[in-house]
């Protein structure tokens, strides 16, 4: 019978440590013992995007180097494929197994059938609801969202009132609603005194850029050109944004935020029509996943110092910072980094 994880407060100094005694049983039956290294499987939403196929490469790097294996099926943004990839890993056997999930409450049912073989699952980048999750990576996703309607509550003229657009990310992706529930942190009580006002939001489905593009000209059809802002929840809706706005001779001139410093967003906010972005180091974000799933693989302890509320549980949480990027220090952030090159960014 599978041991139930664990849960023990760990007093560190001043902070609350939550320290994390796993014992979910081998996990990988006969083929397991055999091994002599562990297999991790990575569960991906979508491969489609840039970010990701990032994520994927470092993330399997750093296993490597740790001396893992890592099996990758990535479900073009299908919940039941998502779910078949799972039953697919679960079946080869894996030791730990990594959900980049598309919709994190039907996930809830790829971590049952997890640990009904004893199988950990850690939750990366966005959380898994309504289940009993090991462990959770990501950004904090609250801040990027508080970042990101700051960088434009702090161009409100002081006599006057910003327009804004709000696009929202994907309703099935929990951390859209940390991003919203952020930047409303932030917006409402401007909104509430008349200094901001939203003329026009949606949620973008999937976080495809064309469907942000179409929330962009419903937008500028039902306000007209008096629009100060675009308060875009990620790179992809505001590059979707941007492409609105160029039909409309707009970009230049209206502020539009986004996340994730794709290259095409470090190259618009260098020419001028997207004007920040949030810089969350990918290269962080998937070695530490990596490094988590190796020792949940391994069986062995993992400290956690965050816990994250996802419906079911207080999940063990680990929270990474970021940064906001604007043309004045894409050369000191992205650059600097090696996450992005500057003959890429600032092309002719």
């Amino acid at each position: 019978m599978n041991a139930r994880l664990l849960l023990v407060l760990v007093s560190c100094g001043l902070s609350v440590v939550t320290g994390l005694v796993l014992s979910r049983g081998t996990g990988g039956g006969e083929d397991a013992v055999r091994r002599t290294r562990p297999l991790i499987g990575l569960s991906m939403d979508t491969l489609k995007e840039e970010r990701w196929i990032l994520d994927r490469d470092l993330f399997s790097a750093r296993a490597s180097e740790l001396g893992a294996d890592v099996l990758v099926e990535s479900a073009n943004s299908n919940d039941t494929r998502q779910l078949r990839d799972v039953e697919s890993l679960i079946t080869r056997k894996v030791d730990a197994l990594v959900i980049i999930p598309h919709n994190g409450a039907a996930m809830a049912r790829a971590v049952e059938m997890a640990h009904a073989e004893g199988i950990p699952v850690l939750s990366y980048d966005r959380l898994i609801t309504g289940a009993d999750v090991d462990l959770y990576i990501t950004f904090d996703n609250l801040k990027i969202g508080e970042l990101q309607a700051r960088y434009l509550a702090e161009r409100v003229p002081a006599q006057g009132k910003m327009r804004i657009i709000r696009i929202y990310g994907a309703k099935t992706d929990n951390n859209a609603l940390l991003y919203k529930q952020g930047q409303d942190n932030v917006l409402q009580p401007l909104i509430d005194a008349g200094r901001v006002e939203v003329v026009h939001e949606d949620w973008a489905v999937d976080w495809k850029p064309e469907n942000a593009k179409k929330i962009t000209n419903a937008a500028i059809t039902k306000a007209g050109r008096n629009i100060d802002a675009v308060l875009a929840s990620n790179d992809g809706t505001a590059g979707g944004a941007v492409q609105a706005l160029i039909e409309e001779g707009l970009a230049g001139k209206v502020l539009v935020t986004g996340q994730d410093a794709d290259l095409a967003a470090c190259q618009r906010i260098a020419h001028g029509s997207q004007t920040m972005t949030i810089y969350k180091p990918i290269a962080r974000l998937a070695a530490g996943a990596a490094d988590l799933a190796f020792r949940l693989a391994s069986r062995r302890p993992v400290i956690a110092r965050e816990t994250v509320a996802n419906g079911r549980t207080d999940v063990p949480s680990v929270l990474l910072d970021i940064v906001t990027v604007t043309k004045d220090n894409l050369r000191d952030t992205v650059v600097k980094d090696g996450f992005r090159k500057e003959s890429d960014i600032f092309t002719p």
